[in-house]
């Protein structure tokens, strides 16, 4: 991906996790915890979920006994961490009733501290509250939980509008702003019709898109909603219970957020543009959108596919041990994909305006 060297390193390097020993002293030196240590799954960074000892409170007194240690990827400067760390803070005052980890504090009060790992990498190491839920892959999917989702999600871009971070204008793989940049990464997609499929979206983007993206209102982004990253009530599956993982954020246009939420709310057997209206139209209902963000949405929404596709598939083919994990969007996106571009963009900017009575 051409310029991007620095914000590439973390996808192409190797994962490098750490010894389970290591997290549980990190744990007990710095936060004053023990327990039961065990494993979470991640993309890049190593994640422990930290199941206190009965009377272990820890250093803010009476506490939650389950926690997330994360210890980041080498890979990741600090100042990218704290971007996360600051956007956690900044969300907890500003709405402190969205359901977003807490930054659980050091023994000596810090949001987070350095660690060299014993392979002698510098690693930012963190501690999270714990979010209890059920992933939304594994719950089910309803109109009602997507508007909810929509909701939540305008509710934290309205609470992050104000901070200001200058990790936030660091070069991001993941960031919709240069998505005609993993055009070379479609040479792994082997089957010749989707990827001209692809190359047709990035052209659209490059030149209805991207000259317009400067003019567009900006702000600090999640600009990771995918299903994975969303947790609801078991009890209510229309409750949106949490939103992890704020390690792709980036200072860009607000309505790429919404572009990537939608991606993923695409049901390739059902209405496609029903339902991307109704999710639409909820976020709108909580922060109003203009109508040149209306205008760009569908496309940004399928520039963010082609993304996923692309640069998965590269990832899977760096580093087949972990191809799995990293493949498990691949396939529903390439059908969300294909559920889009079949829709003329003329429509689908005239029915999600509509949907937002700007037209």
């Amino acid at each position: 991906m051409a310029g991007t060297a620095a914000g590439t390193a973390v996808l192409s390097d190797t994962v490098r996790k750490v010894p389970l020993e290591w997290a549980q002293t990190l744990a007990a030196w710095h936060y004053g915890l023990t327990g039961r240590l065990s494993v979470l799954s991640g993309e890049r960074d190593s994640n422990f979920l930290l199941e206190a000892d009965a009377g272990h409170g820890g250093p803010g007194g009476t506490r939650a006994r389950r926690f997330m240690l994360k210890i980041s990827h080498p890979a990741e400067s600090a100042l990218v961490a704290d971007f996360q760390t600051q956007a956690l803070l900044h969300v907890a005052a500003t709405d402190p009733l969205l359901p977003v980890q807490r930054i659980e504090p050091t023994v000596d009060g810090r949001a987070s501290l350095q660690a060299t790992a014993p392979d002698g990498t510098a690693r930012v190491v963190r501690l999270f509250s714990y979010l209890d839920g059920e992933p939304l892959p594994k719950a089910a999917r309803s109109p009602a939980q997507a508007r909810a989702l929509a909701r939540t999600l305008a509710r934290l871009d309205l609470a992050l509008r104000e901070l200001r971070h200058p990790a936030g204008e660091l070069a991001l793989p993941w960031d919709i702003q240069r998505a005609d940049e993993v055009r070379a990464l479609l040479e792994h997609v082997a089957d010749p019709q989707r990827r001209a499929m692809a190359l047709r979206v990035l052209d659209r983007f490059s030149m209805r898109v991207k000259p317009l993206q400067p003019t567009l209102r900006r702000q600090p982004i999640h600009n990771d909603l995918n299903l994975y990253n969303v947790l609801v009530d078991p009890a209510d599956h229309a409750r949106i219970a949490g939103i992890l993982d704020f390690g792709d954020m980036v200072h860009a246009p607000l309505v790429n957020d919404l572009a990537v939420a939608a991606a993923y709310q695409v049901d390739p057997a059902g209405d496609t543009l029903g339902a991307l209206a109704d999710f639409v139209g909820a976020y709108h209902e909580v922060l109003p959108l203009t109508a040149d963000e209306v205008a760009v949405l569908f496309d940004l929404l399928q520039a963010r596919l082609v993304m996923v596709v692309a640069i998965s598939g590269w990832r899977a083919a760096r580093e087949p041990a972990n191809a799995a994990y990293l493949m498990r969007n691949n396939a529903i996106s390439w059908q969300r994909l294909e559920a889009c571009t079949a829709i003329a963009p003329g429509q689908a900017a005239s029915v999600l305006a509509r949907r937002c009575e700007l037209a």
